[in-house]
């Protein structure tokens, strides 16, 4: 049952008509997301305009890391299977992966200029992000000549994941810990509705992407079915 899912002409059937609607509500809470973000969400007495950053900075974060999860099931999918699908998604999720990874760091720098005085320091959690970035290179990297490779590194990397998560737990940090948990959130309601706001645009437009590529590598397939 599952696999009848991928089959490539159920996907393009289903594909065209999600994906009009994906980009309509992408496009709705990219709006919205940049109002609460600049309009409407209060600013920080303490950070002043700098902690608009952070309905950025946030978001991005947890796609980095959603992503990589995401990935990593694909790659052993790809290792377990070998679909087809997986191994061209595999490779795009890396994609995407390494730019939100990279814009997590970016932001965080910006933000940590005026804050730290510096753009960088090797605190437990930037550390973690940063060899996170680097296994997605690395992978990048693998894709051109073993996509089993590539796929090998990713689930080792999986191991990474749970130290960005707990690093600010584990060590001393300049980085504060993290404000949303299992047991609530100690970030106020009208700072929080413009980070959910955005990392909801954020997973929409990931959705969106992943969409197009399928789209793409099923039109692909089938082009070069016809001509061979």
């Amino acid at each position: 049952m599952f696999l009848s899912l991928l089959q490539p002409f159920f996907l393009m059937s289903k594909s065209r008509s999600y994906g009009q609607i994906l980009i309509g509500s992408w496009l709705f809470l990219t709006a919205m997301a940049i109002y609460l973000s600049l309009w409407i969400a209060p600013l920080d007495f303490q950070q002043g305009g700098n902690s608009r950053i952070l309905y950025i900075h946030a978001p991005v974060a947890w796609m980095s890391i959603l992503i990589y999860i995401a990935t990593a099931l694909n790659a052993f999918l790809l290792l377990l299977a070998k679909h087809p699908l997986s191994l061209r998604s595999s490779g795009t999720g890396i994609e995407i992966g390494a730019f939100f990874t990279l814009f997590t760091l970016v932001t965080g720098g910006f933000w940590g200029r005026p804050m730290w005085g510096t753009f960088w320091v090797w605190d437990a959690r930037l550390t973690s992000v940063f060899i996170l970035f680097f296994i997605y290179l690395g992978a990048l990297c693998f894709q051109k000549h073993s996509v089993e490779l590539a796929s090998i590194l990713i689930c080792v990397g999986l191991i990474d994941i749970p130290i960005i998560k707990y690093s600010v737990n584990w060590w001393n940090t300049l980085h504060q810990a993290g404000s949303i948990s299992n047991f609530g959130t100690s970030i106020h309601v009208s700072m929080l509705i413009p980070i959910l706001s955005n990392f909801a645009n954020f997973l929409f437009l990931l959705c969106i992407l992943l969409v197009l590529e399928t789209r793409f590598l099923i039109l692909s397939f089938l082009e070069s079915s016809i001509t061979d």
